[in-house]
C-alpha cells in the first residue's frame, strides 16, 4: 500500500496548493489511486483487494499522503475507513449485512465503487429518516453535509432513523447508489481548511432502498457500548492526518532555516520544542493504534469492555492530536515569520487544514471533555 501511494506523492504535492485555492477536488490523484489499487486496500484479497487490516498501517498510509496534502488524506480515508469496517460486517455480521458488505468489497476491490459515509445531517432540519415504502424497501429522505470524497462516490452510506409506525425509530445506514434517483451531490463546500476534500452536501429527496440494503442498528436511544469499537475502528486512523500536517510543517521550517543559514536562539528554542512535541504527538498516536489493533483482532472478551478500551484509548489521543498538532503548526509559523502569512506559503494551507481535526468525529472537544472526565472519575477506569 505505501509503496502504490508512493508512486503519487509527487503529482499529489504538485497540485496541492491550486486546488486547495480553487477549492478543487484531486481528481486525476483518485483516478490514479483507483486504477493502483490503492482505494481497494483495506478490502480481503479474496474479495479483490490488497488486503490490509491493520489500524496502525492505516494511519501510517494517510499519515504519509497528508505530508504531501491533507484533503487528498481526508478523502482517501473515508474509502480506507470503510473497507475495515465493511470487512467486520462480512465477516461477523448475520447473513444479510454479509451479503451486502461482500458486494460493496467486491466492488471497492475491483476500484468500481468508492463509498462515500455521510454521519451529520446539515442544518436544523429534521434528521434523515427511513420510512417504509409501499411497494418494498424503504424511502430515504434528509440532508447530509460534511461529505468528503462525495464528488466521485458511486455509493453512499448514508446513516439514518427509521421512522415506521407503531416501532421506536432505530439506528440505521442505508447504502444508496449515486445514480439512485432523487439523491443529489451539491457542489458548495468553501471550507476554511480541507479546501480540495470534496466535502459537500448531499441531498436526498424520497430516495429508494432496497429492503437488502440497509444496516440496522439499535433504538437511537439504546446505549450500546460494543457499538465504540466501530465507531473507533471508522475514524481513529484519521489521527494519522494530523499528525502529518504537523509533520509536514515541521519539515519545511527546518528545511528553511537551513537555507536561511542563520537561526537566532529564540527560533532554535522553538524548534527544539517542535522536536519534542511532534515525538510526543507520534508516539501517543502509535500507542492508541497499537492497542486498538490489539482489541479488534486479538482481544477475545466481552465486546462492551472492548469497545470502553478502544474508545477510551482514541478520545485520550484525539485529545493531545487536537492540541499538540496546531501547537506545532503555529510555532513554525511564528519561526518562518511574516512569509508564512503568505497564500502561496505551504504553512498557511497546514494552518488552516490542522483546525479540521477539532470538530472531527467522535468526539468534538465538549463531547470529548464529557466522554473522559465521566470515564476517569465516575468509573475510575485507566486502561494503560
Amino acid at each position: 500500500m505505501l509503496s502504490l501511494i508512493g508512486n503519487h506523492l509527487a503529482a499529489i504535492r504538485e497540485c496541492a496548493r491550486e486546488n486547495d485555492r480553487a477549492g478543487a477536488f484531486p481528481f486525476d490523484v483518485f483516478t490514479g489511486f483507483r486504477k493502483d489499487g490503492v482505494l481497494g486496500a483495506t478490502v480481503p484479497r479474496e474479495l479483490g483487494g490488497l488486503g490490509v487490516t491493520s489500524l496502525y498501517d492505516v494511519c501510517l498510509a494517510l499519515l504519509t499522503v497528508a505530508e504531501a496534502d491533507a484533503s487528498t488524506a481526508l478523502a482517501l480515508h473515508m474509502q480506507l475507513s470503510r473497507g475495515l469496517t465493511l470487512t467486520y460486517e462480512w465477516q461477523h455480521g448475520d447473513a444479510a449485512r454479509q451479503q451486502l458488505a461482500e458486494r460493496l468489497l467486491r466492488g471497492m476491490g475491483s476500484g468500481a465503487a468508492v463509498v462515500c459515509t455521510t454521519v451529520k445531517d446539515a442544518g436544523a432540519g429534521p434528521p434523515t429518516s427511513l420510512t417504509p415504502d409501499p411497494v418494498g424497501g424503504w424511502r430515504l429522505t434528509g440532508r447530509k453535509t460534511l461529505a468528503s470524497m462525495a464528488p466521485i462516490a458511486t455509493h453512499f452510506v448514508v446513516s439514518a432513523r427509521t421512522e415506521e409506525p407503531g416501532r421506536p425509530p432505530a439506528q440505521a445506514a442505508a447504502v444508496v447508489s449515486g445514480q439512485t434517483a432523487g439523491l443529489t451531490v451539491l457542489d458548495n463546500w468553501d471550507g476554511l481548511g480541507m479546501r480540495a476534500s470534496g466535502s459537500v452536501d448531499i441531498v436526498l429527496e424520497d430516495c429508494h432502498v432496497p429492503e437488502g440494503d440497509v444496516f440496522l442498528r439499535g433504538a437511537v436511544d439504546a446505549h450500546d457500548d460494543a457499538q465504540l469499537a466501530g465507531r473507533t475502528v471508522s475514524s481513529v486512523t484519521m489521527l494519522g492526518i494530523y499528525t502529518g500536517i504537523a509533520q509536514a510543517a515541521r519539515d519545511y521550517t527546518v528545511s528553511t532555516l537551513a537555507r536561511r543559514g542563520r537561526t537566532p536562539a529564540g527560533a532554535k528554542a522553538l524548534v527544539a520544542e517542535t522536536e519534542a512535541r511532534l515525538y510526543a504527538l507520534r508516539t501517543t498516536v502509535g500507542a492508541a493504534l497499537g492497542t486498538a489493533d490489539y482489541l479488534s483482532y486479538e482481544y477475545a472478551g466481552d465486546p462492551a469492555v472492548r469497545g470502553r478500551r478502544m474508545m477510551f484509548a482514541f478520545q485520550r489521543a484525539k485529545l493531545m492530536v487536537n492540541k499538540l498538532a496546531p501547537d506545532i503548526v503555529a510555532d513554525c509559523l511564528t519561526v518562518i515569520g511574516g512569509a508564512s502569512y503568505a497564500g502561496a506559503n505551504p504553512l498557511s494551507r497546514l494552518y488552516r487544514d490542522v483546525r479540521a481535526g477539532s470538530f472531527m468525529h467522535p468526539f468534538t472537544y465538549p463531547d470529548a471533555v464529557e466522554y473522559l472526565s465521566t470515564e476517569a472519575v465516575e468509573t475510575g477506569r485507566y486502561d494503560g
